[in-house]
């Protein structure tokens, strides 16, 4: 895991006072969007497609800093939008850091170099900074040309300062596991700390909807990867479990609540990737008053293809606390590539006459 052992050692700890509580539903990363504006338009990504007078709202420090105290997660996710062009975004970071929770601010590094002496090297921040894979896959991805090289550029500053730096990585369709193994050996050579690595989400207001990769092709792919894998020294900012659920190995039901989201609009039901699903006016609100009932694979057509770690990885880790023997074994052996997958969840809801509830991909496991 490319996570250091002192963050391995708080989380462990909030996870078993959770459990000596009864806690069933628990947040363990809070997703702070505190604004939607950037300085790119991504070929899959949904959140800017907004009127200027949503893209110009902020969430106030005072109100970031609430929402951290309210949800008490040891875990914050700063996204957005770009979360560097928030003019206050130092202060509310050094307000996260104070608090001692660990923050993992997530950009795409445009403007890391200018914003850079903004910031303090702290074991409770990480950069975690957007790379799609190679620089012409990146670039692809972002609809620009020369991002990848600048957000390189940055990488190499920040590790050079000293701060935390992991790199957030998104599969879209047409990737192949050469490709992505060739890309994960090159984040070993940066030097980063770790690798966020998930295939993407299909969001309703993405621009292009043709990019998205269906569950079984996933499956496949992570497969193919991991095995190319086996003796290369990566670092993958995952459980072990949740890594082993992207080889098709478990069958979680989604937990989103592990991953509760406060942007512009409140807090967000149920997470971040489902934008017209309403949102409620308080922590407290959103745990108790949300249809959790209605969201995963199995429930709702809109997560039928869904493996993003804001679902799922809250639910590999409460796998691994009920079984740590399962999670060490994947650590230590890494994920199954070969034989039978898990069975996919059967859909609940209604399916249209003349369609299917998964693509009809023929599954081959390559030796």
């Amino acid at each position: 895991m490319g996570v250091p052992l002192r963050q391995q050692y708080t989380v462990a700890k909030y996870l078993l006072r959770q459990r000596l509580k009864g806690n069933r539903r628990y947040p363990l990363v809070l997703m702070l969007e505190p604004l939607f504006r950037c300085n790119l338009a991504c070929a899959g990504c949904g959140k800017i497609d907004y009127p200027d007078e949503i893209l110009n709202r902020r969430l106030s420090v005072e109100e970031c800093l609430a929402a951290v105290d309210e949800c008490g997660a040891p875990i914050v996710s700063i996204a957005g939008g770009e979360p560097l062009l928030h003019k206050e975004l130092p202060q509310i970071v050094d307000g996260i850091v104070a608090r001692r929770k660990y923050v993992y601010l997530c950009t795409n590094a445009l403007l890391l170099k200018k914003r850079i002496d903004d910031y303090t090297p702290s074991p409770y921040l990480t950069f975690s900074i957007h790379l799609d894979g190679n620089r012409e896959r990146h670039d692809a991805s972002v609809c620009q040309k020369g991002v990848f090289d600048r957000a390189v550029d940055a990488v190499q500053l920040a590790i050079r300062r000293g701060f935390r730096v992991t790199i957030n990585c998104t599969l879209f369709q047409g990737e192949g596991a050469e490709e992505v193994a060739a890309f994960l050996d090159y984040c070993t050579q940066l030097g980063v700390e770790g690798v966020t690595v998930a295939p993407g989400f299909s969001y309703e207001r993405a621009p292009k909807q043709d990019i998205f990769i269906k569950m079984r092709e996933s499956k496949q792919l992570f497969r193919d990867v991991f095995r190319l894998g086996r003796r290369r020294r990566w670092k993958l900012n995952h459980s072990s479990l949740y890594l082993d659920f992207l080889a098709g190995n478990q069958s979680y039901n989604c937990t989103p609540w592990g991953n509760p989201t406060r942007n512009v609009f409140g807090w967000q039901k149920p997470c971040y990737l489902l934008v017209d699903e309403g949102y409620a006016p308080s922590f407290k609100a959103l745990m108790e008053e949300t249809p959790w009932h209605k969201y995963g694979n199995a429930k709702n057509p809109k997560c039928a293809n869904c493996m993003a770690h804001c679902g799922y990885e809250a639910s590999a880790v409460e796998d691994a606390i009920k079984r740590p023997w399962k999670a060490l074994w994947v650590s230590l052996f890494g994920p199954r590539t070969r034989g039978p997958m898990a069975p996919e969840p059967v859909p609940e809801y209604e399916i249209p006459a003349g369609t299917q509830s998964r693509p009809a991909i023929p599954l081959k496991v390559v030796d």
